[in-house]
């Protein structure tokens, strides 16, 4: 028990609900961590809440009776996100990003913790509604990102590995077929890795027509599990509906049209506001 001023007690419970974000927080749990009486807790609790309600950072929600409590939802504040999402797209602009093949260099903005820590809470932010139970990606680019969203919403990562790794034990492995070039790929998922029925959401790094993705699905009904939601950092447009194989995402990034002899390109933001 911690005997604080009220102006601590308030950095202190606020940081104690970030930290724990999507967990529903009993106000015992406050009562006797400080010593404070309940309507004091419930007081500071008004306070950080018209605090980060207004500043868009996220949202407190108390429920009440005997099993309630309160929940912090983190939300990316609207008119930071948009700023953001153009200054990515400006470095995606550079003409030495774009490599053979149409692929982009982007791992050193997928090396940026702050960087990936805004991404994360971007797609959080999308999906805090969503019934989630863990978020999965595909070795190795899509890592960071992935754990990124994981840490606000409070919830596991699921990695798909390319190749099948023993120490894993038993796993689920099929070939898919990329989108882009045609190819058959192998991706893999240790049996233990993955709740069956669970509810999951899908996060990557880049997408064109979605093969990669398309895969993971593939690989989810071997779990008998659900697809909650797909996020992708950018997507190219450089395919036709008809090519594309996966349609409902939330993208932050989109490539509209390249010009592979000037290596110009025509950069906006994805659908991302279509979703918030």
């Amino acid at each position: 028990m911690k005997k604080l001023k009220r102006s601590a007690r308030l950095v202190e419970m606020t940081q104690y609900l970030t930290l724990n974000p999507h967990t529903l927080i009993p106000l015992t749990t406050f009562v006797e961590r400080y010593g404070a009486a309940k309507s004091s807790i419930s007081e500071d609790l008004a306070i950080i809440k018209e605090v980060c309600e207004g500043e868009e950072t996220g949202e407190l929600l108390t429920l009440a009776g005997a099993a309630g409590g309160v929940k912090y939802i983190p939300k990316y504040p609207s008119h930071k996100a948009l700023p953001l999402i153009e200054q990515i797209g400006e470095q995606l602009k550079q003409p030495d990003r774009m490599l053979p093949g149409g692929y982009y260099y982007i791992t050193d903005l997928l090396g940026q913790p702050g960087l990936m820590n805004d991404i994360g809470r971007m797609f959080a932010s999308a999906f805090a509604d969503s019934d989630i139970d863990c978020v999965m990606t595909v070795e190795t680019k899509g890592i960071p990102i992935a754990y990124a969203t994981a840490a606000h919403l409070n919830l596991p990562v699921v990695l798909v590995r390319r190749d099948h790794v023993v120490t894993e034990g038993s796993a689920v492995s099929i070939n898919y077929v990329s989108g882009s070039h045609k190819s058959i790929h192998t991706m893999t998922l240790a049996r233990r890795a993955l709740k069956e029925r669970s509810r999951v959401l899908l996060v990557d790094d880049f997408m064109r027509a979605g093969g990669t993705f398309k895969g993971m699905m593939d690989l989810l009904h071997e779990f008998d599990a659900t697809v909650a939601g797909v996020g992708v950092l950018v997507e190219s447009e450089d395919v036709s509906n008809e090519e594309r194989l996966v349609q409902d995402y939330v993208s932050l990034i989109r490539v509209e049209t390249v010009d592979a002899r000037s290596k110009q390109m025509s950069v906006k933001p994805g659908n991302y506001f279509d979703h918030m």
